[in-house]
């Protein structure tokens, strides 16, 4: 015996619904997750080197979240401020030559902090554009972040032939954490008009999440009405 068209539509509707709730509540729960992940993570760092008269949870004897990651963006904040003046500033230069005769410390430290410069700088352009480059093949195209011009000697060796030449990174679905730094030439990059944070969640989706795109169109210039050219009467 088959099942009545009305079982069937109430099955169908029960799946949509389980469906949609599902699309509303698993971001939500996520997002939470994650950020409660992160203050937790903050805190496992901080609240153990934290005097007990400066420890909330010393006198309340509960544990209050995000305390630690509190706390961290005080210190770093504080840190950055005494680093403007003279004193921090020296005090930040006899610490980074101490840094810098070390041989295997020196190295990372530097690599850190020039990749912090550069992406923390306000004025950098770096993963501020996305576009799509001929690869693996001619007639395959792949997303990528530009990552900015290329500069010493790479410019001065891919220059040489007359063309600018852009770095650019390209990483891998699903996961963006990884990939490739290849330098492209500038006519070779068909730019686009999605945020970075667009073309991630391209990549994350694996082309199932595409941001809306509205073509811009020119807009029509108005021209003047035609004189009248009847005779005066």
């Amino acid at each position: 015996m088959s099942d009545s068209p009305e079982r069937i539509s109430m099955a169908g509707r029960l799946r949509n619904n389980f469906l949609t709730g599902l699309i509303i509540c698993a971001p939500l729960a996520i997002t939470i997750w994650l950020t409660f992940t992160f203050i937790d993570w903050a805190d496992s760092w901080v609240t153990p080197y934290l005097p007990q008269r400066y420890n909330p949870q010393y006198y309340f004897d509960v544990t209050i979240p995000g305390t630690g990651l509190l706390i961290a963006v005080m210190f770093i904040t504080i840190i950055g401020f005494l680093g403007k003046n003279l004193i921090g500033r020296s005090i930040v230069n006899f610490g980074e030559s101490i840094l810098h005769r070390m041989p295997l410390v020196r190295t990372i430290y530097r690599s850190v902090k020039q990749i912090l410069e550069t992406v923390l700088k306000e004025q950098s352009t770096s993963f501020k554009k996305c576009g799509l480059v001929e690869f693996p093949s001619p007639g395959m195209w792949a997303l990528v972040f530009i990552s900015g011009d290329a500069q010493g000697e790479i410019a001065a060796k891919l220059n040489a032939e007359g063309e600018e030449m852009i770095a650019v990174f390209m990483p891998p679905t699903p996961v963006p954490t990884a990939g490739f730094l290849m330098f492209v030439p500038k006519s070779k990059i068909i730019m686009l008009d999605m945020t970075p944070e667009e073309g991630a969640k391209l990549l994350i989706s694996g082309g199932l999440i595409a941001p809306e795109y509205k073509p811009k169109v020119d807009p029509v210039p108005v021209l003047p009405a035609p004189a009248d050219l009847s005779p005066v009467k």
